[in-house]
């Protein structure tokens, strides 16, 4: 399939005169495994726009103690800290499941929502809605069981996947929900004994996304919700929470 940026929910949201002025500085690109979109406290060059695939920003301390805050798909871009005026982020953001996209530089961004309030207005509102998924996240990682911490990541991760069948990792999921591999097994055997999942060789398939829902409680809905009320996408719910499938 030929790139198309408007496979990105967010460009797709843009009116056409406001997608026509960011269009020319859109550059298509893959997005391997393990690729670095921004690095911690490092000058933000580009940001992205992934078509498909999922990138994690992961907050870092200074011991290198690392947890996943928010995820980035199809409904996004990388690079807040650019439309909030500053040039770099202490966060860590980077591809964990292979896809496509486009990128345009820092410097493109800021000249084209400066000229142009409405485009920047869009995405402000996705910003919005990512800090939302992120106080979220927060409040899952304090007060959520780690079988529902485990069943909301595999329900975002599976909006923005393009099959129900998803490659991670142990690896990433421990630092997904910031808890040692032994914990990410129990919680992975838990779901699949309740038939939510599939889980093998590094990937989890989705069997049941309803049960899923089910066993999330409300560690699940609320980004959701409030991402469909900034950028449209429908009244209620759809089969898979952000707006479309990705």
């Amino acid at each position: 399939m030929a790139p198309n940026p408007k496979n990105n929910r967010l460009l797709a949201r843009l009116a056409p005169d406001e997608f026509d002025a960011v269009h020319p500085h859109l550059e298509a690109l893959d997005l391997p495994l393990r690729f670095d979109m921004e690095k911690p406290s490092r000058p933000i060059e580009h940001v992205y726009f992934p078509e498909t695939g999922m990138a994690s920003v992961v907050a870092v301390q200074p011991n290198d103690t690392r947890i996943e805050v928010g995820l980035i798909g199809c409904e996004g871009m990388s690079g807040l800290a650019v439309l909030l005026g500053n040039h770099q982020s202490p966060n860590s953001t980077y591809i964990q499941v292979a896809g496509r996209g486009h990128r345009m530089s820092a410097d493109a961004l800021r000249s084209v929502t400066k000229k142009n309030a409405r485009v920047q207005t869009t995405m402000l509102k996705y910003v919005q809605a990512f800090l939302i998924q992120a106080s979220h996240t927060a409040i899952c990682n304090a007060r959520s069981h780690l079988d529902q911490r485990l069943a909301r990541w595999v329900l975002m991760a599976h909006d923005r996947a393009s099959s129900n069948t998803i490659p991670l990792t142990h690896e990433f999921l421990s630092l997904m929900l910031g808890v040692r591999r032994a914990g990410v097994t129990e919680a992975l055997s838990a779901l699949t004994a309740r038939g939510l999942i599939r889980s093998v060789r590094g990937q989890i398939t989705v069997l049941d996304r309803a049960g899923l829902r089910t066993a999330a409680g409300d560690a699940y809905g609320v980004p959701e919700k409030e991402y469909r009320r900034l950028l449209g996408g429908g009244d209620g719910p759809p089969p898979n929470s952000i707006a479309t499938r990705c």
